[in-house]
């Protein structure tokens, strides 16, 4: 009876565990439609249409990791979709009135699923949380296998710091977040559109001098980025409006890109459409403001 007792055990442990493996391949076989569906929602040039498929979209990527948790490119479409849903419709308002407490969250969620891709390669949330000399040391050894995960973590922690600037120990952060991208900029400066350019043309502007600021900085990285993307991606120039221009007080400046971004072609760059939509609702936003900021 025990032999029989055994051999039921193991059959229902394999079975159990075939289960699994089958969900992971069911998972990675649906990878193409994932990459599809990301490059189909980057041409998007309808924001309501985006805005009503990112959250079904962010929701079957978490369940495909329920059944699949240790998929690096899961996980960090997950934190490319937080990211994008946070700043495009939620962080200034467009399907709601603007929410930087619900954006935080968002990138919250972001920066978890980044860190965890970070943890594989070996950047742990201890470290991450750590001493900077040593977590220093620890990025030093990534390579660039490791830079996808090392841009949207920093981006979606600096993101969520910025949005909690009443928190002293978040701000405390920062600096680990700047660290982790300048890894980025060392590796590969033109990922994900020269993405590390666009975060410290907005590091270094969107402070003054006195504070650690350094507009020749800022301005030299935003012109980097403009010129990798053949000054078609239109968030580079919104960025440094609202984090250079208005810092140094150009409101010349400030007006021409805004208004040059207003008045740029919808099929100015029909791979990146949906940032570019964007960035014109958002433009339009900062020039509705600018009586009051200058």
């Amino acid at each position: 009876m025990k032999k029989y007792l055994k051999i039921g055990f193991i059959v229902c442990v394999i079975t159990q565990l075939g289960a699994c493996s089958m969900a992971q391949l069911t998972v990675r076989a649906s990878m193409p439609m994932i990459e599809g569906g990301i490059t189909a929602m980057n041409e998007q040039t309808d924001l309501g249409i985006a805005a009503t498929a990112l959250p079904a979209n962010i929701s079957l990527i978490e369940g495909m990791l329920i059944n699949d948790p240790n998929n690096e490119q899961l996980r960090l479409y997950a934190a490319q979709a937080y990211y994008g849903y946070a700043f495009g419709f939620i962080e200034d308002g467009f399907i709601e009135p603007g929410n930087p407490a619900r954006a935080a969250r968002l990138y919250e969620k972001c920066y978890h699923h980044a860190k965890q891709v970070l943890s594989a390669h070996g950047l742990t949330e201890q470290l991450l949380n750590g001493e900077l000399e040593t977590l220093q040391q620890s990025i030093n050894k990534l390579d660039e296998d490791s830079v996808p995960a090392l841009f949207w973590a920093a981006s979606c922690w600096a993101k969520s710091i910025d949005l909690n600037r009443d928190k002293a120990r978040n701000l405390a952060q920062l600096p680990k977040a700047v660290m982790l991208m300048q890894r980025v900029l060392e590796l590969d400066e033109h990922y994900y559109m020269s993405g590390a350019h666009i975060f410290f043309g907005v590091y270094y502007g969107s402070k003054s001098p006195m504070l650690g600021g350094n507009y020749k900085l800022s301005e030299q990285h935003f012109l980097l980025a403009d010129k990798a993307n053949q000054n078609k991606l239109l968030v580079v120039k919104l960025l440094q409006a609202q984090y250079l221009e208005r810092q140094r007080f150009n409101q010349q400046a400030f007006h021409d890109l805004l208004t040059r971004i207003n008045q740029a072609s919808e099929s100015l760059y029909p791979e990146q459409a949906l940032i570019n939509q964007i960035s014109k609702y958002k433009a339009s936003l900062l020039l509705n403001k600018e009586e009051q900021w200058f």
